[in-house]
């Protein structure tokens, strides 16, 4: 039997209503924020919801306040339809798929900022993105006032950022972070990866793969960073067309390190084709 559409909430004074309901209730309300184009790694993220909340939000909202000039903002896939099945499938209770005027209404002026940590990395050819980013996160957290809210390993730089402004802003919900979701080829799913062409989609097996060959120098014996990441920027050059960054971090201050050690963290990004793809590995 097919599983039933859950229903769909589009403003903002709905969200409330409902979240107020649950919680008057005593209910657990779980949030898996997205930008829609599911895949099978949002639906890891709703599962784990599902089984550790008595309520599941799915929000589908393109955050235009992420994107810099230039970028995939009006190209960014949406597939409404799959959405709301996956959505049925992983049985979520509620999707919020507000519109921009209901996130951000008129006379909004608020920006969250989290210094440091939202500048470099992916912040540095990226500003503003997770100025975006926490901005938008904080006011679902206020609309929807879930008790956890899921997130994925790949995009590791969000989730620091995200756990650093709860713990600043003595938010409620309980960040938890979920191993990232791979194709049998190693690449992590994203939404942007339906860019890629097959030759494009092949070239993209770099990304992994110089993650993998920063987890054998280290295996191995290797701890000074500069000739890892060398090696990790060799193997990713083989694919990519671009390089954003090559780099091994401390893994709650995203500093780099001068000695590679275990729960140091390797993070690369780098375009192939027209998709910007990012990726990381926690060194064991």
């Amino acid at each position: 039997m097919t599983p039933p559409v859950p229903p769909t909430v589009t403003t903002a004074a709905a969200m409330l209503r409902q979240a107020g309901a649950w919680r008057a209730a005593g209910r657990r309300v779980g949030l898996v924020a997205t930008m829609g184009a599911l895949h099978a790694g949002h639906a890891a993220l709703l599962e784990r919801a599902r089984a550790e909340c008595e309520a599941v939000v799915l929000s589908v909202f393109v955050n235009p306040r992420q994107f810099g000039p230039g970028e995939d903002l009006d190209a960014y896939p949406r597939t409404p339809e799959a959405d709301l099945g996956l959505a049925a499938a992983a049985g979520v209770d509620v999707v919020f798929a507000p519109d921009g005027a209901e996130v951000y209404p008129e006379g909004f002026r608020t920006t969250v900022r989290v210094g440091a940590l939202g500048d470099r990395l992916c912040g540095r050819t990226r500003p503003g993105h997770f100025d975006g980013v926490a901005t938008v996160v904080c006011r679902l957290f206020g609309l929807v006032r879930p008790t956890r809210a899921y997130f994925g390993r790949k995009d590791y730089q969000q989730t620091v950022v995200i756990r650093r402004m709860v713990a600043d802003l003595a938010l409620e919900p309980e960040v938890v972070v979920c191993p990232t979701v791979r194709e049998a080829d190693g690449l992590a799913l994203s939404s942007r990866n339906r860019y890629l062409a097959p030759d494009e989609r092949r070239r993209a097996r770099a990304v992994p793969d110089a993650l993998a060959e920063g987890e054998r120098r280290f295996a191995a014996g290797g701890t000074e960073p500069e000739g890892v990441l060398a090696a990790m920027g060799a193997v990713l050059g083989e694919g990519a067309d671009r390089i954003d960054y090559v780099a091994a971090c401390d893994p709650d201050t995203l500093e780099p390190v001068t000695r590679l050690a275990p729960g140091t963290v390797l993070l690369v990004a780098a375009w192939v084709g027209p998709a910007r793809l990012i990726d990381n590995r926690v060194l064991a």
